[in-house]
C-alpha cells in the first residue's frame, strides 16, 4: 500500500551489528540498513511495486506492443482517413523492429483496432498507464513513438495534435512537456536528415541545441547535464529492463545516436570559438 516500504535492511543490519559490536554495532547496522532499504525501495517502486513482482513480463510487453500500434492507428485515423503514408510508416516500422510473421499480424490487427471510431482509447491508455506509471521513461518513449506517427507527412493536423494532447494527459504528461517533445522531435528530424538551408551550418547547430532541449547561451555544465539526462532516458538497456520489448527499441536507439551527434557538434563548435 502507499506509504509502506521494506524495512528488512534496518532489521538485519541491527541484528548483525549488535552481534558483532554490541551497541555501537547496532547503531552502525541500523544506519547501513537504512541506506539499503532506501535504495531497494526506489528500485522496488520503479518496477511497479508488488504488482510488478507478480505481473508476467511477457504480458507487459504484449500490452506495450498492442497499445503502441493501436494508438498509432487511432492517431493516423484522426486525419479523417488513413493515408498511404501512414500505412507505409506502420509497415516500415514493423519491418525495422524485425517482428516475426505472427507478431506483424498482431501489430496489424492492433493498428486496425485503433482505426475504429469506437476504439476505447482512454480505457486502453489508462490500463497502459497503470502498468507503467512508475516508469516515466517508458511512458515518454511511447509518446515519442506516437509523435512520429502524427508527423509522418511532415506536419500534423489540428485533430492529431488534439488527440496527442489527450494521450499525453492520460499518461500524466503536461501540455508543456508534450510541446517540448514535439519541438525536440521536429529538430531531430531536420538534424538527422540534414535538411537545412545553406547557412554555414547555423540552422543545423540551432537544431542540435533544440534537440537537446537547451538554448545556445547555456553553460557547458548545463549542456552536459541535459545531454546526460537525455541519454539516460533513452538508453536501450535501461528501457528494456523496464519492460519495453527488445524489438521496439529502434526509436530509442536512433534518438540516442542523434543526441550524441548533436552534443558532439555543439562541443566542436564551442571549442573552435
Amino acid at each position: 500500500m502507499k506509504g509502506q516500504y521494506i524495512v528488512w535492511g534496518k532489521i538485519l543490519g541491527a541484528l548483525f551489528g549488535l552481534a558483532l559490536l554490541k551497541l555501537p554495532g547496532l547503531l552502525i547496522g541500523v544506519l547501513i540498513g537504512h541506506w539499503f532499504d532506501k535504495a531497494f525501495k526506489q528500485q522496488f517502486e520503479r518496477h511497479g511495486g508488488f504488482n510488478g513482482l507478480f505481473n508476467d513480463s511477457a504480458d507487459e510487453q504484449g500490452l506495450f506492443r498492442y497499445t503502441t500500434f493501436a494508438a498509432m492507428g487511432h492517431i493516423a485515423k484522426a486525419t479523417g482517413v488513413v493515408t498511404t503514408a501512414h500505412i507505409q510508416q506502420a509497415s516500415q516500422y514493423m519491418q525495422q523492429l524485425g517482428l516475426s510473421e505472427a507478431q506483424q499480424k498482431e501489430a496489424q490487427a492492433a493498428f486496425r483496432d485503433g482505426k475504429a471510431v469506437n476504439f476505447p482509447l482512454r480505457q486502453q491508455l489508462q490500463h497502459f498507464y497503470q502498468t507503467y506509471r512508475r516508469r516515466k521513461d517508458v511512458l515518454q518513449l511511447f509518446l515519442e513513438i506516437q509523435l512520429s506517427t502524427a508527423c509522418v507527412n511532415g506536419q500534423m493536423t489540428a485533430g492529431q495534435y488534439s488527440l496527442l494532447q489527450q494521450v499525453a494527459g492520460y499518461l500524466n504528461f503536461s501540455q508543456a512537456h508534450l510541446e517540448r517533445l514535439l519541438q525536440a522531435y521536429q529538430a531531430q528530424s531536420r538534424f538527422s536528415s540534414g535538411r537545412a538551408p545553406r547557412d554555414n551550418g547555423v540552422a543545423r547547430l540551432q537544431d542540435a541545441y533544440q534537440l537537446l532541449g537547451v538554448t545556445a547561451d547555456v553553460s557547458d555544465t548545463v549542456l552536459k547535464k541535459a545531454y546526460r539526462k537525455l541519454m539516460a532516458q533513452h538508453h536501450p538497456d535501461k528501457l528494456m529492463a523496464q519492460g519495453v520489448p527488445a524489438e521496439m527499441l529502434d526509436v530509442a536507439k536512433r534518438r540516442t545516436q542523434d543526441i550524441q551527434a548533436a552534443y558532439e557538434l555543439i562541443k566542436q563548435q564551442r571549442s573552435s570559438r
